[in-house]
């Protein structure tokens, strides 16, 4: 594999999980049901750590106000 080819498919899975945590970021936040949203958030801040984003920071504080995480 070309070293463009592999930086391109980087930046297409790095995109992707950006999404990925933006739209389970939302979906968490538009949920009525606290397990639901924290089932959303955990998914994002799965996201977040595989994609090395600031994001993750934010995502566990809200897990932890939830008593979903530690």
């Amino acid at each position: 594999m070309s070293v463009l080819r592999h930086g391109f498919l980087f930046w297409v899975e790095r995109s992707a999980k950006q999404e990925l945590i933006r739209l389970y970021g939302e979906a968490a936040t538009l949920s009525n049901d606290p397990d639901a949203a924290c089932f959303c958030l955990t998914h994002a801040y799965i996201f977040a750590l595989e994609a090395g984003v600031l994001e993750a920071r934010g995502l566990h504080a809200r897990l932890k106000a939830e008593g979903h995480e530690v």
